[in-house]
């Protein structure tokens, strides 16, 4: 079940807290950071999350909903692409500085996968719902050979 449908914004996925078993079924874990979200964007206290996975919205403590996890699930579908470690050799405070201040974004794979995260990393009210990511996962071939 997508968190999402529950109103819930994470504020730290990451590959790092996605457990996945022998069936290959991917169950989220490490809600620490994690808010119920009401029908207006929340202002977060502070800055929340992994540096290399989060939103520019939540690095820059702006107000936020739970399209910021689409964000960084974004960041999960690039990992899973090119299998690197996102914005690796990169200091924490430069990926801060470089994706709030900046607009960075890591090199976007070609084809649809591309698309798909492209469109993770829109701005949020433009992000795909996890109905849609699903959706766009299903009706395309994203072997990854």
């Amino acid at each position: 079940m997508c968190i999402h449908r529950m109103k819930i914004a994470h504020r730290d996925i990451k590959s790092a807290n996605c457990l996945v078993n022998k069936h290959w079924t991917v169950k989220i874990c490490d809600f620490g950071l994690s808010r119920m979200m009401t029908e207006s964007p929340m202002k977060g206290t502070s800055s929340a999350g992994t540096p290399e996975w989060m939103a520019p919205e939540l690095i820059r403590n702006e107000p936020f909903t739970e399209k910021c996890d689409i964000f960084s699930l974004g960041v999960i579908m690039w990992e899973l692409c090119t299998l690197n470690r996102p914005w690796e050799g990169l200091p924490p405070e430069r990926v801060v500085y470089s994706v709030a201040n900046e607009g960075s974004r890591l090199d976007i794979p070609e084809g649809p996968i591309g698309r798909l995260i492209a469109d993770c990393w829109a701005e949020p009210q433009d992000r795909p719902s996890c109905e849609e990511i699903l959706t766009r996962l299903l009706d395309c071939d994203y072997t990854l050979s």
